[in-house]
């Protein structure tokens, strides 16, 4: 397989347009009372006339077996190694609300939770507290404990940043998130000797948030995860020679679409806002980095109708996409997100490749059982942006 920077030679700079569509959660499992899975389920007449028209096939996010999380899922789209980078959560929330991060920053994700009177948590999102909300209970958590200052900083729902900001602090330490209901939150560890003033310095953090959040229903606990500091990575402008953006209308997405080096392009709460985001800079780009949430947020929330109804939605505005006749068009997603796990899995995602250039496959619908046998078959989805490259005749000749 080519490395990134192999691809990266053979890539030439020309004016042909791609989008990566991402629908992120994509792919699901069969709903025991039908046999059919939430794409299987909705009426998608676009994304399945799409399909008859394109190449399609199940994409790896990671790897065999392996469940992905959103940074690496994406990471991989992008066309990097998923296990060679790994992008921590806390980066991706700061670079997506502009935190300012400065260099010896350690940062991580926060979700407000509800843990019952034993300490058990019953609800890892709190509900979704409104993020105002959010940002009133972001303001009782801000202190210094010895040389370090604690910075939280509300990002959607209830979503946080958390930012520890003093000497000698080092990212290696586990979560407190056992991501899993029914459990209690898990003290952090130290991975590594370096660490051992970051595991202890949240470790008192979250004794003393404990504290101020007891009396907060349903937000009266809370969970960190991801802690990391920012990376330093090759743009994608530098390794593909496109000039790309990123539509996005949660911030995590942006930010890890900045730290590859998109353009962020401000957009509405909508779908539709989306679209009219990329006709608006439809002329000033040339790779365009479309992002929807709303399938793996149902996905999550074991609630499988809705995830149904937001890929009916989807399909309902994919025309107003297609009129701008990109070159290429990859409709996929970063990881599976069935709701009858309420949460990613392993699963393959569906994909296909549209483009004036693709070898259409014998794909008669956009599913999970259609993708199965399409052209592309199982492959890693680092090699979705080689495929788009290629359809979109930027990628020079190997060899002589």
């Amino acid at each position: 397989m080519f490395t990134q920077a192999q691809i990266g030679a053979l890539a030439q700079p020309t004016s042909s347009k791609i989008i990566l569509f991402v629908l992120d959660g994509l792919g699901g499992l069969p709903k025991p009372e039908t046999g059919k899975t939430e794409l299987e389920t909705a009426r998608k007449p676009n994304f399945d006339k799409l399909a008859v028209k394109s190449i399609c096939g199940l994409s790896e996010p990671v790897g065999a077996g392996i469940t992905a999380g959103s940074a690496p899922g994406h990471t991989a789209l992008f066309g990097y190694d998923p296990v060679a980078v790994n992008i921590g959560r806390g980066v991706l929330e700061a670079v997506g609300i502009d935190f300012p991060i400065e260099q010896d920053d350690v940062l991580a994700r926060g979700n407000f939770c509800t843990v019952d009177k034993n300490g058990v948590i019953t609800d890892r999102r709190a509900g979704r507290i409104a993020t105002e909300l959010n940002a009133e209970l972001c303001k009782l958590l801000e202190m210094k404990i010895d040389d370090v200052q604690i910075i939280t900083t509300p990002v959607k729902d209830h979503r946080f940043l958390i930012c520890f900001r003093g000497p000698g602090l080092r990212d290696a330490v586990t979560d407190n998130d056992p991501q899993h209901e029914n459990l209690m939150p898990t003290p952090v560890t130290a991975i590594t000797a370096g660490a051992m003033k970051t595991a202890n310095i949240a470790n008192q953090f979250i004794e003393r948030a404990k504290k101020i959040l007891a009396d907060k229903h349903p937000a009266n606990m809370l969970l960190l995860r991801g802690f990391s500091r920012k990376p330093e990575l090759l743009s994608m402008e530098s390794i593909y020679k496109i000039k790309p953006a990123v539509v996005a209308a949660y911030p995590m997405y942006r930010g890890l679409a900045r730290l590859v080096g998109m353009t962020n392009l401000p957009t509405g709460s909508t779908f539709a806002d989306e679209i009219k985001t990329v006709k608006d800079h439809y002329n000033e780009f040339n790779f365009f980095f479309l992002h929807f949430k709303a399938l793996d947020a149902a996905g999550e929330d074991g609630d499988f109708d809705r995830k149904v109804r937001f890929i009916e939605e989807v399909d309902k505005a994919l025309p107003d996409l297609l009129s701008l006749k990109p070159d290429v068009l990859v409709v996929t997603g970063d990881h599976s997100t069935p709701a009858m796990l309420k949460g990613h899995s392993w699963h393959t995602v569906p994909t296909m490749i549209y483009g004036q250039y693709c070898r259409p496959d014998k794909c008669t619908g956009f599913s999970e059982s259609g993708c199965l046998g399409g052209g592309l078959g199982i492959f890693p989805a680092t090699q979705i942006m080689p495929l788009a490259m290629a359809n979109a005749l930027k990628l020079n000749k190997y060899g002589a």
